[in-house]
């Protein structure tokens, strides 16, 4: 048995790398000068990154899944607890790809704040981890650990401007209304393990197939499955359980503001189509309908909210809720071409999103990061390459043809009508419609108002690269998504 343990923990060889990668990132920061450590850390963190992600590349699946961390009681490779498959490498090279771009954008604000810290770094790397095992989870305990993990990382990120009152507060609402949003789902998961008697995806789905007819265990199963969901929706800021995304990406520093705004739904979306198409597979009739509620709603607040904000980081905010509610029109489809259409929209919004974010810091007024449209008034005249970039961004958010944006929407009410949902599409089409009006606020502020602060591109060479590749990866993405779509098709294949 100790042969089989030891040769299995291969498959989780790039999680243990990034681990191992947290503690000597902690040790930067002890033996480091304190003048170049934060510098040290930053390099030290993007080759770590680099490196995981290197690894995943070089231990692709190719068709195969590999396990890792087996039960004791089951030598079945599909009784483990942690998986690797197309669909988990396909993610993790998006997460890792994301991570790495938004550490790159991170530099310039962190030094300029003076918050160029080793240990922001290492709770990167800590957060990374925790999505990582998410992604590859098949045991609702790696799934604990992971989420948890990435979560309290997450916390102590958001109020890391510890001498600003809106980083504490946000750091301390996140904590506050997701420790208790964890609380929930693992009550969820403790319904799902008493009444299946596992806590493997395998061995749940099995049991829970078995007992469908059960009218009394179909009920523990629905309020299960309902918990379980209630979590989820707090993680990837799903309406109604998105009231602390909009002040906590405001009080955050804006770095963190991106990192979370992306990464996160990265993971948690990845663990939510794991778990729908495995251990809930028999119950698709049920929480098809809860997407379906959960869609609508988040896509309404998204749209309608962020028409009322002039701070463009809780601006940004309400369309990430928005772009989320899209991702579950494509999901409650529950099929196989459901699942692909969610992973072309995710990194597609993971370029977009970035992109915006990159650019907000890049700017500054007065010695402070723009944070208001009417601090980027008129910034077409002062700084027309950021604004091109910009206006690039803010289109694709909209879904404007041929962009990147377009085709995400494109492929997820597709699915959405072609599993007999039309009206859901018709829906998404005109919320998708509303949204468009408050990115189209952000481009006439930049081309059609006159600025009445100077807008100072202080930028580094790093970021303005970053900020270039990044537009060109949106509209590379939109004229040519073939390539996005049949890697996310592979991946999504493993699911079923």
């Amino acid at each position: 048995m100790n042969t089989f343990v030891l040769s299995n923990y291969v498959a989780a060889v790039p999680e243990m790398f990034m681990g191992l990668m947290v503690l000597i990132t902690l040790l930067i920061g002890v033996f480091s000068p304190e003048k170049s450590a934060g510098r040290n850390a930053n390099i030290f963190a993007k080759l770590s990154i680099v490196g995981a992600l290197l690894l995943v590349v070089m231990r692709w699946p190719d068709g195969m899944t590999h396990a890792a961390f087996p039960r004791v009681s089951d030598s079945d490779a599909l009784s483990a607890m942690f998986v690797v498959d197309n669909f988990a490498a396909t993610m993790k090279v998006l997460l890792l790809t994301a991570a790495l771009a938004a550490v790159s954008i991170s530099r310039d604000f962190l030094k300029n704040t003076k918050l160029h810290k080793p240990e922001f770094y290492s709770l990167i790397l800590l957060c990374i981890t925790g999505m990582m095992l998410m992604i590859s989870a098949f045991d609702l305990l790696i799934v604990y650990m992971g989420m948890e993990m990435m979560s309290f990382a997450l916390y102590i990120l958001a109020a890391f401007k510890r001498d600003d009152a809106k980083s504490s507060e946000a750091g301390l609402k996140y904590f506050v209304l997701g420790s208790m949003a964890s609380g929930i789902m693992l009550y969820g998961m403790s319904l799902l393990y008493g009444v299946a008697g596992s806590t493997s995806f395998l061995a749940i789905e099995n049991a829970l197939t078995a007992i469908m007819v059960d009218p009394s265990a179909h009920a523990t199963l629905s309020v299960a499955m309902v918990l379980v969901f209630t979590g989820f929706a707090f993680k990837i800021s799903a309406a109604p359980f998105h009231m602390w995304t909009p002040d906590v990406y405001e009080g955050s520093p804006t770095p963190v503001t991106a990192f979370m705004s992306v990464l996160p739904k990265v993971a948690a979306f990845a663990l939510l189509m794991r778990m729908l198409t495995t251990p809930f597979s028999s119950m698709v009739h049920e929480w098809s309908q809860i997407v379906i509620a959960l869609a609508i709603l988040t896509m309404a607040v998204g749209a309608l909210l962020a028409i009322l904000q002039d701070n463009l980081k809780r601006l940004l905010a309400y369309s990430s809720i928005g772009h989320v509610g899209f991702m579950l029109v494509g999901l409650a489809a529950g099929t196989q071409g459901a699942m692909q259409s969610v992973i072309v929209y995710l990194i597609m919004y993971a370029v977009m999103t970035l992109g915006a974010f990159s650019v907000l810091l890049s700017l500054q007024s007065r010695g402070k990061y723009v944070e208001s449209i009417s601090d980027i008034a008129g910034l077409s005249k002062t700084a027309p390459s950021h604004a091109g970039a910009m206006l690039v961004f803010m289109f694709s958010l909209a879904g404007i043809p041929p962009l990147a944006g377009f085709w995400a929407k494109l492929y997820v009410f597709q699915e959405a009508v072609a599993a007999g949902l039309v009206w859901l599409a018709v829906a998404g089409a005109l919320f998708s419609v509303i949204a468009a009006y408050y990115c189209l606020r952000v481009v006439k502020a930049m081309f059609l108002d006159d600025g009445g602060m100077k807008v100072d591109v202080g930028a580094s060479l790093p970021l303005r690269v970053m900020v270039f590749v990044l537009a060109m990866a949106t509209l590379g993405l939109g004229l040519f998504p073939q390539g996005v779509a049949e890697a996310a098709q592979v991946a999504a294949q493993s699911l079923f």
